[in-house]
């Protein structure tokens, strides 16, 4: 049993041996079939993306990196300024509200509207 367990650690068998099917079958089932939720492996957008939206208003998902250190007085300002950047249009940026999840920013929508 020792040796055995020695083997699998050591990924001694040789290839096309069934000890070595069997451990790349069992390899394979735990990264398919483990469903991402055990390891609390969510998604985040490490950038701007704009959201559909209905009327003129524009909405656009911030992800929480990109204003992790900026102090919370100037959030506005600096994603004003990102906006600019990336629209070809200008911006006025009315809202900017942070989606909080389990007690943790997850990110921030911000609300803007045509420059007139």
């Amino acid at each position: 049993m020792f040796t055995a367990l020695k083997r699998f650690i050591l990924w001694d068998y040789p290839r096309g041996g069934w000890q070595y099917d069997v451990m790349v079958v069992g390899i394979l089932a735990f990264i398919f079939l483990t469903p991402r939720e055990l390891f609390h492996d969510q998604p985040i957008a490490s950038s701007i993306v704009m959201l559909p939206t209905d009327g003129i208003d524009h909405r656009f998902w911030i992800g929480r990196s990109i204003l992790e250190n900026i102090p919370e007085n100037q959030r506005m300002q600096r994603v004003s300024e990102m906006l600019h950047k990336k629209m070809e249009r200008k911006q006025v940026l009315f809202d900017l509200t942070p989606i909080i999840e389990d007690n943790t920013v997850r990110g921030y929508i911000a609300h803007t509207r045509p420059e007139k």
